[in-house]
This record gives structure tokens, C-alpha cells and sequence, in this order.
């Protein structure tokens, strides 16, 4: 289908507008979009880690965690997508043109610590062309962000990006979910969630027993985690620790549409709201192109992460993740996050383990793909 024969409801990229954007390459952002969280205190780390449904007590327990190495909690390390809405999502330029969080590249250089008073640095890195099953033409839109502490000390440097996609052309044309759209999604029996919630039943959090590297195989597998079912108390979930891109209320709300009008999307009751709402509304969803009301980008990443350091213990330390979206993962489906071990190798006198990630859905289609590396305790020390 060709863009001229669409029966236009929303705006399409331009190269008039890709011009614009590009213009802005490499030049520092300077946001008048607040991080929803300055500083790790112990309420925003808890709050962070439940929105992704992790409850390590090293996050979570100032108790447990007196008697670690940190002497009291630490953020989980994708709590640094909840301090700058940039590396989350909240993208500049091509107003008007739905964007979908689509992947990380994360390496951390230390802990976030408690009560961490973190600022950054964010600009915009690339635009990449792809022509795509899901929208056709799309444009990957790459940030490049540093994060730092009080004292200046660098805790971690990321690209993340997201996807610039022609709703209409999604909706009418994209092929990526032409299968499962207008189908209804699968009702689970009791008997079904039994055996999901055992998933639940065995998850073990590795905690204060160290994992050694001399004790680790290449070729060793993760315990399968698990996601989900996915509903839409699970994705608010995430937005309490997180902090959305464009939830606002009222006065607040109004502000925002009065400085970005084309994020306002008429609702039903003809009143502008924001395109977030993909997330929970699923006839939205569906308008870009979505099989249905869907779960966030970085919280997926997140939940990579968390298989990780639930497996490292409290005495390692996530280094780096890779982690690209492949899919969404509507209300209803089911993730299974499996991992293997692919090397083991030291760097600068410290003992790294490197890891594969596979996140699959329910009827085994591929949702998301990471690669981590992470520093473990080593016996000779």
C-alpha cells in the first residue's frame, strides 16, 4: 500500500522534518523535562525494583543490606532509566510520529548507592533508516547518555534508542502482526497459571552467598524466569518506579500539550491525551499498529538485567547490557527469560562472566535478546 492511498488519521515522517533532527546531532540536551527521580533514596530503589517485580533485599531491605559489602541498599542497575526520560524514550523531533522504545547498551562503573544524588548528560548520537515489517520505512533514533554522582564520579554511560513509525502505515500495512490482529488472546485455565506461578514458586535470589567465578562453567544455564502474564496493573506497576514519559494531570497535563501539541491524541470523549496511552488503552494500541495494549521497552530491559543480578549475588556486580526489543508483548502474554553462559575471561585484574539472553512469549515468538557481562567475587582474593 502506498503512503498516498492511506486514509490519514495521524502524521507521517518527512524528510522535511528528518532534516531538522539531524541537525540536532551531537549537540548536549538541555531538558525542561524533569528526571522523575534526582536522587536513589530508599523509597525510589524499592519502588523501581517492585515496578519490575524484583524484590532482592539488597534493593529492598536496608536491614539485609547493612550486612553486605555496600553497608546498606543499592539501586538495581536499570534504576538509571527512572533518572533521565531521554535515555528512556522521551524523544525529540518527527512531532507527531509514534516512538517505540527499541533497545540499550548500558556498561555501569559502580553501584548506585544509596541516597546517590545522580545527574546526566544526554545528546542525540545517530538516525538510522530501516525499512521494517512492522511500519515499513522507520527510523532508528539512537541517544548517547553518561550518568554521574555528587562527587562527578562517572556510574554509567548508555545508548538507547527507539523507532520513529508511520502509525497509519503500521495500522493499514505492516505485516509483523497481520496473524494475531482482531484475534482474541487466549483466556488461561487455573491449571495454566498453576504451572506459571511455579515459575514464581522457584525463582531464587541468589543474595549473600557469593557466586565464584573459578565455580562457573561456560555453557551453564540461568534458571528460566518469568514475566507475566502481562496485565495492565503490571505496566502501571512499572510507571509508579519509573516515572513515564508523558503521564501528567490536569494543569501539568495542559502545559505539556500546550508545548507539544501533536502528542495529543483525541480520546473518546474528544478530549487530547498523550500517545503513552498504548500502554493501557488497547484500541490506541491497535491504532499504531500494536496487536494490543502493550509493555514498555525499558521495562523489558529491566527485567533482563534483574535475571542477572538474581544469579550473580549480592558480591557481583552487573557491568554491561546489550538488550534490543523485537516484539511486543501485548496484555495477556507470557515471558520466559532464558540465559547461558558464553565466556569467561578477565579484564584489568577483574573476573568477568559473559551471558547470552532470549526472552520468548507464550507461543514461543522471540520478544527481546540481550548480551550482559558481569563481574563476580573470585576465590583467590
Amino acid at each position: 500500500m502506498s503512503t498516498e492511498s492511506l486514509q490519514r488519521e495521524f502524521v507521517g515522517i518527512t524528510d522535511e522534518a528528518l532534516d531538522e533532527l539531524r541537525a540536532r546531532i551531537g549537540v548536549v540536551i538541555e531538558s525542561t523535562v524533569e528526571p522523575w527521580c534526582y536522587e536513589a533514596t530508599r523509597d525510589a530503589i524499592r519502588h523501581y525494583a517492585h515496578g519490575i517485580g524484583d524484590d532482592n533485599p539488597l534493593w529492598c531491605d536496608p536491614e539485609y543490606a547493612k550486612k553486605t559489602r555496600y553497608g546498606d541498599v543499592i539501586a538495581p542497575p536499570s534504576f538509571l532509566f527512572a533518572c533521565n526520560r531521554v535515555i528512556s524514550g522521551y524523544v525529540g523531533g518527527l512531532p507527531g510520529v509514534h516512538a517505540m522504545f527499541a533497545g540499550c547498551d548500558f556498561e555501569w562503573f559502580k553501584p548506585i548507592r544509596r541516597n546517590a544524588q545522580i545527574a546526566s548528560r544526554v545528546y542525540l548520537k545517530d538516525l538510522v533508516e530501516h525499512e521494517t515489517r512492522f511500519a515499513g520505512r522507520a527510523i532508528q533514533q539512537i541517544y548517547h547518555g553518561e550518568f554521574y554522582d555528587e562527587t562527578g564520579a562517572l556510574i554509567a554511560s548508555a545508548d538507547t534508542w527507539c523507532f520513529r513509525t508511520d502509525r497509519d502505515v503500521a495500522r493499514e500495512a505492516g505485516t509483523k502482526y497481520r496473524h494475531v490482529r482482531g484475534k482474541s488472546h487466549k483466556v488461561y485455565s487455573d491449571e495454566e497459571l498453576a504451572r506459571l506461578y511455579e515459575y514464581y514458586e522457584r525463582e531464587e535470589v541468589r543474595g549473600a552467598r557469593p557466586r565464584y567465578w573459578e565455580d562457573v562453567t561456560v555453557g551453564e544455564k540461568l534458571p528460566t524466569m518469568l514475566k507475566g502474564p502481562m496485565t495492565i496493573t503490571g505496566f502501571i506497576a512499572f510507571v509508579q518506579g519509573w516515572g513515564s514519559l508523558y503521564i501528567r494531570a490536569h494543569k501539568l497535563a495542559w502545559q505539556l500539550l500546550k508545548r507539544h501539541p501533536k502528542a495529543g491524541i483525541k480520546n473518546r470523549f474528544g478530549i487530547p491525551d498523550v500517545p503513552e496511552r498504548v500502554h493501557w488503552e488497547p484500541e490506541l494500541a491497535m491504532k499504531v499498529g500494536a496487536p494490543g495494549a502493550y509493555d514498555y521497552g525499558p521495562e523489558r530491559c529491566s527485567w533482563m538485567s534483574h535475571a542477572i543480578t538474581n544469579w550473580i549475588g549480592d558480591d557481583g556486580m552487573l557491568r554491561k547490557l546489550h538488550c534490543e526489543i523485537r516484539r511486543h508483548n501485548p496484555e495477556g502474554d507470557v515471558l520466559f527469560i532464558n540465559g547461558t553462559v558464553t565466556a569467561k575471561f578477565e579484564q584489568d585484574g577483574n573476573k568477568m562472566v559473559e551471558f547470552q539472553l532470549v526472552a520468548e512469549n507464550q507461543d514461543g515468538e522471540r520478544s527481546a535478546v540481550a548480551t550482559a557481562v558481569a563481574q563476580l567475587p573470585s576465590r583467590a582474593t
